[in-house]
C-alpha cells in the first residue's frame, strides 16, 4: 500500500475498527518519514488520540490537527489543511485528511462529497498524497459508494483497487443541487446603499437569535463579504435572508452573479491578484457553506452553531 507516491494520489482507506485503522494510516506516515517528506494528519479527535499513541517517538515529526476543528466546514479543507500545509513544502508531501465522520449532519454531507471530488482537480500535477480514512462500520453504503466516485483508488479490507466508480465530474454535477428553501426567513434587499446598514441588522439580528462574540463577528464579518460581493461582482444588488435552526443561525445570499470557478472559495489567489478573498474567508469563518448557482443566479448560505 506504500509504495512510492508519484504526483497527486488521492486514495480512500475503507477501514474497520482501530487495528485496521492504525495498520492503514500509520504504514503510510511512517513511509512518508523515512522518504524526509513532510506529514501532517487531520482527522476527527478520537482518532487522533488513537494516532498519537501508535506512532510513539515519532509523533513529534508529524503536525497533528483535529478535522473537527479545522474540516467543521468541509469548504476550508482545501485551502487551511490540503494546501496550507503543501505550501510550506518545496518536495513531495503527505497528508492523511479525514472528512467523512458518522456525526456528519446531512446538510454537511453534500460539502463534503464536493470538497472529495474538487481536490482532484485542485491537486493535480501537484508532489501531493493525500490519504482519506472512512469508516466502514459507521458509515452508510452509499457514502462508500460516493467515496469510490471521488476516490481514484481505495485501500479496502481485501487491498488495494482501482475505483471502477471513479467520477468526481459527475460527483459535482449530482451534488449541486439546488438548496432547500428556508423556512420563514427575515428578507431585506439591497444595493450598494444599503451594505452599511446590513452589517448592523445583522448582527442585532444574530445577537437577538444567542450567537455570542467572537462568533458573532465573524457571522457579521461573512454577511457583509457576501453581500459587497453581490454589489461588485452579482449585479450591484442581491436578497439577504435570515434565520435561525436548531442551535444555529444562518444567513443566505441570492443575486445574479454567475460562478465560472468550482474552486472559487478554495484556492487562495496570488500575492498580485486584486480581489478574489471574500469567499475564502467566508469558508474559513463559517461551520458550514453551500453554494449553488445557474446563469444568471448564484445563491451562497452560510451556518454558524451558537
Amino acid at each position: 500500500m506504500v509504495d512510492a507516491l508519484g504526483p497527486f494520489r488521492h486514495p480512500a482507506l475503507f477501514y474497520r475498527g482501530d487495528s485496521a485503522y492504525l495498520d492503514g494510516v500509520v504504514p503510510f506516515v511512517l513511509d512518508g518519514l523515512d522518504r524526509g517528506e513532510p506529514v501532517a494528519v487531520a482527522v476527527p479527535g478520537r482518532n487522533l488520540l488513537l494516532l498519537e499513541k501508535a506512532l510513539e517517538d515519532r509523533v513529534h515529526e508529524v503536525r497533528l490537527t483535529d478535522m473537527c476543528r479545522v474540516g467543521r466546514n468541509p469548504g476550508a479543507i482545501l485551502p487551511s489543511v490540503l494546501l496550507a500545509f503543501a505550501g510550506e513544502h518545496a518536495g513531495p508531501v503527505r497528508v492523511v485528511a479525514e472528512p467523512m465522520w458518522g456525526d456528519r449532519t446531512g446538510a454537511e454531507y453534500p460539502a463534503c462529497v464536493l470538497h472529495e471530488a474538487l481536490i482532484n482537480n485542485a491537486l493535480v500535477g501537484r508532489d501531493l498524497a493525500v490519504l482519506c480514512p472512512y469508516d466502514i462500520a459507521a458509515l452508510p453504503p452509499p457514502v462508500l459508494a460516493d467515496a469510490e466516485r471521488t476516490h481514484p483508488e481505495v485501500w479496502g479490507p481485501a487491498g488495494p483497487f482501482t475505483s471502477s466508480r471513479f467520477d468526481p465530474e459527475g460527483v459535482r454535477a449530482e451534488f449541486m443541487r439546488p438548496l432547500v428553501p428556508p423556512p420563514a426567513a427575515v428578507e431585506r434587499r439591497f444595493d450598494i446603499a444599503q451594505l452599511a446598514s446590513l452589517r448592523g441588522f445583522a448582527e442585532i439580528w444574530a445577537a437577538r437569535h444567542g450567537l455570542r462574540r467572537p462568533r458573532r463577528d465573524d457571522f457579521t464579518l461573512a454577511i457583509a463579504e457576501l453581500t459587497t460581493n453581490s454589489v461588485l461582482y452579482g449585479g450591484g444588488a442581491g436578497v439577504l435572508r435570515l434565520w435561525a435552526e436548531e442551535h444555529q443561525v444562518v444567513g443566505e445570499v441570492t443575486d445574479a452573479g454567475t460562478i465560472t470557478e468550482p474552486l472559487a472559495g478554495r484556492i487562495p489567489p496570488t500575492a498580485t491578484t486584486l480581489g478574489g478573498r471574500g469567499l475564502l474567508l467566508v469558508n474559513r469563518l463559517a461551520d458550514l457553506v453551500r453554494t449553488y448557482w445557474v446563469p444568471g443566479r448564484t445563491t451562497t448560505r452560510v451556518h454558524f452553531s451558537c
